[in-house]
């Protein structure tokens, strides 16, 4: 199944089921109001809903309409719980050079972690306000996971039995910020505004092969401004889905809609390109002694899909611009 939220006069949206071509829609409100519902009560509503989008795709059910993703936000347009790993073990040590922080202990073997704000998810195609071009504007293309309700002390096997659905997204970072905070010991705040989805939210099912040992077998293909800027892979995640669910729920229980992130997606390999500015930036200081990829300004465009090796994309893009707020 995949699912979107129309933008409606109630926060959370209307749910919607898209079918898997992306090319109609119905509106399955009636089962479940918004995909948070839905989450909440997945046992009792996941029938109905899969038995809605069997009719979707097969072309039985009479009152479908073209799937519009500029109508819709983040298929979670909010969430009571969003926490973001860092599983691409390369990219954070690479980040450990950007900004001279010391190794964390049993980064390998232990996942980091930071809890993120969850009250104001943006959708694909909305613009992205930020007050100051100075704060060093950078985008981090993920993947993620939304479960149902997850006990605390969970094992990985079941936690990864908890993954509801699938979803990409840009973690946006304000890097002038991020050194301070982290030194500080309290993680991040101001260095973490909106995180943006791509428009659908998909059940495991759906990426088929591509769905394995709890990762996204997928490129990410990202391009800045028009211009190819990394494609890595999902595959190399170092911590499966699971792994980050159970290291989430450790010492709390997991509330229904909990969004965990992968962290930036990030390749050994230099010619997959980066999913991030700060992670070029740094590989240009390693071969060349200074950073010369600028972050972004107002007016810049960043696009992210996840692809497959038939060019589907079975999350739909993310297309956006960074505009000045206020």
């Amino acid at each position: 199944m995949k699912f979107a939220s129309l933008r409606c006069e109630d926060p959370d949206g209307r749910l919607l089921l898209v079918s898997s071509d992306a090319s109609r829609a119905l509106d399955a409100s009636l089962v479940a109001p918004n995909l948070l519902t839905a989450l909440q009560r997945w046992d009792q509503v996941a029938p109905a809903l899969q038995a809605l989008s069997d009719r979707l795709n097969d072309g039985s059910y009479p009152a479908t309409f073209s799937f519009d993703p500029h109508a819709c936000g983040a298929p979670l347009p909010r969430s009571y719980q969003w926490c973001d790993a860092s599983a691409f073990l390369h990219h954070g040590r690479l980040m450990e050079q950007a900004f001279n922080t010391p190794p964390i202990p049993d980064f390998d073997t232990i996942p980091v972690m930071y809890q993120g704000a969850s009250d104001d998810f943006l959708g694909a195609r909305d613009p992205v306000p930020l007050p100051d071009e100075r704060l060093g504007i950078d985008f981090e293309g993920e993947f993620g996971v939304l479960v149902d309700a997850v006990p605390m002390g969970v094992t990985a096997q079941a936690a990864h039995q908890r993954i509801r659905l699938l979803v990409q997204l840009n973690d946006w970072s304000l890097r002038a910020l991020g050194p301070r905070e982290m030194k500080s010991g309290f993680g991040f705040l101001q260095a973490k505004p909106s995180t943006s989805f791509a428009p659908l939210a998909i059940t495991p099912d759906e990426l088929g092969e591509n769905w394995r040992d709890g990762r996204v077998q997928l490129n990410l293909e990202v391009h800045l401004n028009d211009t190819p800027f990394g494609r890595p892979h999902g595959g190399e995640m170092n911590f499966s889905f699971g792994q980050l669910v159970a290291h989430a729920a450790r010492t709390r229980k997991l509330s229904a809609g909990t969004v965990i992130g992968s962290g930036t997606v990030s390749n050994r390999s230099r010619e997959a390109g980066s999913a991030c500015i700060s992670e070029r930036r740094v590989l240009e200081m390693i071969d060349r002694g200074e950073a010369h990829t600028p972050f972004m300004h107002f007016g810049d465009r960043v696009r992210m899909a996840a692809t497959d090796t038939r060019g589907g994309r079975p999350f739909g893009v993310i297309d956006q611009r960074v505009v000045r707020a206020g």
